[in-house]
């Protein structure tokens, strides 16, 4: 950690400075919490190596959409300490509830049944089209959710580098890429240092069942761990 504060401070590259908020970011509780049970998200195409390491990259994608808006917002005028203390303050219970509920719908504990609704889902499966739309709102929903080290870093420290200048609203993005390199270097092992277990487990369907309840578990574990940091 301190390695990254002397490279702050004595840096003049707004983009290396970015780049290591976001790694420090990455390495805080809050964020990392959201980065363990995405990888246990983006792991359920297991049988898709390729599916695996793109939803890698999307998961960072829908960070730097929530990342970047922020920051265009409070460019064009918003104030910054109200977005601060509103994120800070109902992030986490926000996104607690939200895993749960996430897990319970992936357990089928929770059903929802409109007319329609089932047909235009099960087109959307089986064009692939909603298994990456998850993923990038799954990085959208999980980069909301700050904590108070984390909103420092981001509020405190990169927002005012990015709305300095229009010039300056890139770095949301080097900002969310580092913040997404755990999951992102992860997708790419899982995707192709072990290739052929896709293979193995595509043929044995128990294990992927028991995979996406094992993933619905880590949502409501991870669901907890928020609810008990934001209301105890």
């Amino acid at each position: 950690m301190d390695f990254f504060n002397s490279i702050l401070e004595n840096s003049n590259m707004p983009w290396l400075s970015a780049l290591v908020l976001g790694l420090m970011t990455a390495i805080s509780p809050c964020p990392l919490a959201t980065n363990i049970t995405a990888i246990g998200f983006i792991s359920k195409d297991i049988e898709n190596r390729h599916r695996v390491f793109i939803n890698g990259l999307l998961y960072t994608l829908g960070r730097a959409i929530s990342y970047t808006a922020i920051a265009m917002i409070i460019y064009l005028g918003a104030d910054q300490f109200q977005f601060s203390g509103f994120f800070q303050r109902y992030g986490e219970k926000f996104i607690g509830p939200l895993l749960i509920i996430i897990g319970l719908f992936m357990l089928d504990i929770i059903k929802l049944n409109f007319p329609g609704l089932n047909k235009l889902t099960s087109r959307m499966e089986n064009k692939k089209t909603w298994s990456y739309l998850d993923t990038i709102l799954l990085g959208v929903v999980f980069a909301l959710a700050f904590c108070p080290y984390s909103g420092v870093l981001y509020f405190g420290m990169l927002v005012p580098m990015t709305v300095s200048s229009a010039s300056g609203l890139y770095l949301p993005v080097l900002f969310a890429l580092a913040t997404g390199i755990p999951v992102i270097i992860f997708a790419w092992v899982l995707a192709y240092a072990v290739s052929g277990i896709g293979n193995i487990y595509h043929k044995v369907k128990t294990f992927e069942i028991w995979f996406r309840r094992i993933i619905a578990v880590l949502f409501l574990l991870v669901g907890i761990y928020y609810i008990s940091k934001a209301y105890f």
